[in-house]
């Protein structure tokens, strides 16, 4: 019996002993369990950064990705337009190949002449859209003009450069538009006397401004470098009395349409509301006048197209034309013609009758508005 006792003690001291090894062993893997989801915690997390490290490095990428995917389709339209020149080129080729240099040139001036023709045969229209603006040249002041003659001939291009509102004479004169862009002055004329707004107008040769600190117009002609006659604009206010909306002297504007030069101005006895006369060219004398009820000082810029005066509301962004005034009919209407005004301050705007385009100096920047009028079309028998 005590055999018995003794050998299942020794059993149990048995397997209390490998009891306690388990134990140990269950607490070391519990230890090693707990460690490596420490590790795993710490693994996934810094494999977490290190992903997000990368991507953030690769974020940049995708503006240059997107560039590359806008660069390749341009790369394909200039592949197009490289194909659509050979294709002209090649044809130019054959043409020579045909025809020698003159009669090239002698057909180039029988289509702008037939061109000129159709454009002959649209009668005065009326302002229904203005588009733009192209931006020619940034150059000089925030104010200032440019002009071209609208009775030149097809080959006369001529550029007339004018920096500034006030305290200035010079006049830079350019052979084409090309070589005003290139900055190449084929003449300067020292005028006699400085002038006055950004309002001139050159006109069959001539230029005509008005002379600084008075209502006094000046014709002055390129060909000789002399003033040809000077008239005062009686009445007219001047000197800014009654200016555009950006003031710089813009009391008295000169322009020009398809029926002749014209001023426009104010007056004390049409209480600053804006008056329209026709001028003689050659003498300054006034033909007609029309009184307006539009107040000079509320108008941003004006111009006559076919004996119209289109009048804008404002210089600055947002501007549109916003009244007519018809010497035809003495009658007046409220439009609503917006227009861009791309570089915030317009300084200058006028028409030019043979381009059938604005002429405009917007905040140092030269610009061109094309403009579509509701035409009529002459025929043969109308003529």
């Amino acid at each position: 019996m005590s055999q018995s006792i003794e050998v299942l003690n020794l059993r149990t001291q048995r397997d209390f002993q490998y009891i306690m090894r388990m134990e140990s062993q269950i607490k070391g893997l519990r230890s090693k369990f707990r460690q490596i989801e420490s590790d795993r915690k710490t693994l996934v997390n810094k494999n977490f950064q290190d992903l997000k490290g990368k991507m953030e490095s690769l974020q940049p990428l995708i503006p240059v990705l997107e560039q590359y995917k806008t660069d390749a389709k341009l790369i394909s339209q200039f592949k197009e337009e490289i194909r659509n020149l050979s294709s002209v080129l090649m044809g130019i080729q054959e043409e020579m190949g045909a025809y020698d240099y003159e009669e090239l040139q002698q057909r180039v001036l029988n289509l702008e002449n037939r061109l000129h023709s159709c454009m002959n045969k649209l009668t005065c229209g009326k302002l229904m859209k203005i588009t733009g603006p192209q931006t020619v040249k940034t150059s000089g002041t925030r104010f200032g003009a440019w002009m071209t003659d609208p009775l030149a001939s097809l080959k006369n291009n001529k550029v007339w450069y004018m920096d500034s509102y006030t305290n200035n004479r010079i006049v830079k004169e350019y052979k084409s538009i090309s070589d005003f862009v290139a900055g190449v002055e084929s003449m300067t004329y020292n005028l006699p006397f400085k002038w006055a707004g950004t309002n001139h107008v050159v006109y069959n040769g001539s230029l005509y401004y008005n002379k600084m600190q008075s209502n006094i117009i000046v014709r002055y002609s390129f060909e000789t470098g002399l003033v040809i006659t000077q008239r005062a604009l009686e009445s007219a206010g001047f000197h800014n009395v009654y200016p555009y909306t950006w003031g710089g002297f813009s009391d008295i504007d000169l322009m020009v349409d398809e029926l002749g030069l014209w001023a426009v101005y104010a007056t004390n006895q049409n209480a600053g509301n804006i008056v329209i006369s026709r001028l003689n060219p050659d003498t300054l004398q006034i033909l007609d006048t029309w009184n307006t009820e539009y107040s000079k000082r509320n108008a941003g810029e004006s111009f006559m197209i076919c004996g119209t005066l289109y009048i804008t509301n404002s210089h600055l962004t947002g501007a549109k034309v916003y009244y007519a005034f018809s010497t035809k009919t003495s009658t007046y209407e409220y439009t609503d013609i917006p227009f861009h005004n791309q570089y915030f301050h317009m300084s200058m705007l006028d028409y030019n009758a043979r381009d059938r385009a604005l002429y405009g100096w917007n905040n140092g920047h030269q610009v061109l508005f094309n403009v579509t009028l509701f035409h009529i079309i002459k025929t043969e028998d109308d003529s």
